[in-house]
């Protein structure tokens, strides 16, 4: 984690100043632990950016090479723009006080659990983010809350991130991405199967390949994904045939999504990870880094440390993920 600090003028001359660069590296050192547990970085495509909000889009597919024959003309070729997603940048701010009292009475445990506990409350406050958003499209809302804001939850053609019924933009097709099958191995076969079939805007044939296995942190659920997956000879054949599933799948058990998931289902998610990346299925901005600003408040006397942050999330090509054991949701049939 890039930390950026700021100290007012003079307070390395106060009373504040000896524990000043102490608290800084220990912020610093705790930011770079705390940074490697997070799971935004698997579940969205993380970017950097100067912008005060950034316009995603991609081009449709070329309709490929003809045979023409000898010196045949070249037929024309051309692209067009597709659905369009704009992402603006959100400002976080927080603060913390260390009191002049902790000082006088040299609590130096005290003063090392309020930036602690600060650098936490920010990485909880992106994750809790991340899951609200994905919890929001699990929940079938396009419009999603978090700390008393509304944030954007649909994807670049305006649905919902699942959704029965995705518009290509110039085939017109419709598609689906939204289940009602419970996982099972047979489930996760024919779910992959049919992300593999996901075709673009005019048509075309992707190469969407799931990798990443997304649940809550429910026992049973887990259970039953492990025992799919995590064994090279098939379980359920009484002669213990092959299991094409092993070792082909990374699980993702999100605790933060479990606020979002309704009584009595057991939702699960399906995403290709490379996909998301390459296309920008799931979009992360960070504009400005965690900033921190140190000052002294003429009223209180306390040390103040200020955070300050930007960025912002939303989904964009829906063709990324999809989701098994929705109420409503479509039948895992062969596409």
């Amino acid at each position: 984690m890039n930390i950026t600090f700021t100290q007012a003028s003079g307070l390395q001359d106060s009373i504040y100043g000896n524990y000043q660069h102490p608290i800084q590296r220990f912020v610093e050192r705790r930011g770079e632990e705390l940074e490697q547990t997070t799971l935004l970085k698997d579940l969205f495509l993380t970017s950097k950016t100067q912008n005060y909000g950034d316009t995603m889009t991609a081009m449709t597919a070329m309709s490929g090479f003809e045979p023409v024959g000898e010196l045949g003309a070249h037929p024309l070729d051309g692209m067009q723009e597709s659905f369009r997603k704009h992402l603006p940048q959100e400002v976080w701010k927080n603060s913390f006080q260390i009191s002049r009292e902790m000082v006088d009475d040299a609590r130096i445990i005290d003063m090392k659990k309020q930036p602690d506990g600060f650098l936490i409350s920010y990485l909880r406050t992106r994750e809790q983010f991340g899951a609200a958003l994905y919890g929001g499209a699990i929940k079938g809302q396009g419009q999603i809350q978090f700390k008393k804001k509304v944030f954007d939850g649909t994807s670049a053609d305006g649905l919902t991130l699942f959704h029965k019924q995705h518009p290509a933009k110039v085939s017109k097709k419709t598609q689906s991405n939204m289940f009602a099958d419970a996982f099972s191995a047979d489930a996760l076969g024919r779910m992959e199967e049919r992300m593999q079939k996901f075709r673009g805007d005019t048509d075309e044939l992707l190469d969407v390949a799931p990798d990443t296995i997304i649940i809550p942190n429910d026992a049973d659920l887990k259970k039953e994904v492990f025992a799919a997956i995590g064994a090279d000879k098939d379980p359920v054949t009484a002669n213990n045939a092959f299991n094409y599933q092993y070792g082909r799948w990374s699980v993702i058990v999100w605790t933060y999504l479990d606020d979002y998931i309704a009584e009595g289902t057991k939702p699960w998610i399906l995403i290709d990870d490379k996909y998301n990346k390459l296309y920008g299925g799931a979009v992360w901005n960070d504009r400005i880094e965690l900033e921190i600003n140190s000052t002294v408040d003429s009223n209180t006397n306390a040390n103040v440390w200020w955070g300050y942050s930007r960025f912002n999330a939303t989904f964009n090509d829906w063709r990324f993920a999809a989701i098994g054991g929705m109420p409503g949701g479509d039948q895992l049939k062969r596409a």
